[in-house]
């Protein structure tokens, strides 16, 4: 029996979408592999590159079932932690200079 999967891969400034008929028990691997992506993308390293299925982190081998979204999702420029960290000590020292003039 076959089932409809999607591949999808967001650029900076797109998003690629592949649509795929794949037998039933194919795996989020298998999907991207077939997907053609990792030839159009030779920057997606499947070894390093974090996958997943709406929106949640998934396994290579997790088994897909109709009508799922494989995500394959690029790494991170910044530290999310790092950046409200920074965040929060800048609007700590604003507070502290509370703007006053010289």
């Amino acid at each position: 029996m076959m089932i409809h999967v999607e591949v999808i891969y967001a650029l900076k400034e797109r998003q690629q979408t592949v649509g795929l008929d794949v037998e039933e028990g194919c795996t989020v691997r298998q999907a991207v592999e077939r997907s053609g992506l990792l030839a159009e993308h030779p920057e997606i390293d499947l070894a390093k590159s974090k996958l997943g299925i709406w929106n949640k982190l998934a396994k290579p081998d997790a088994v897909l079932r109709d009508r799922d979204r494989v995500e394959i999702y690029r790494p991170l420029i910044a530290d999310p932690k790092e950046v409200r960290k920074q965040r929060a000590a800048e609007g700590k020292a604003m507070k502290k200079g509370g703007g006053e003039a010289e």
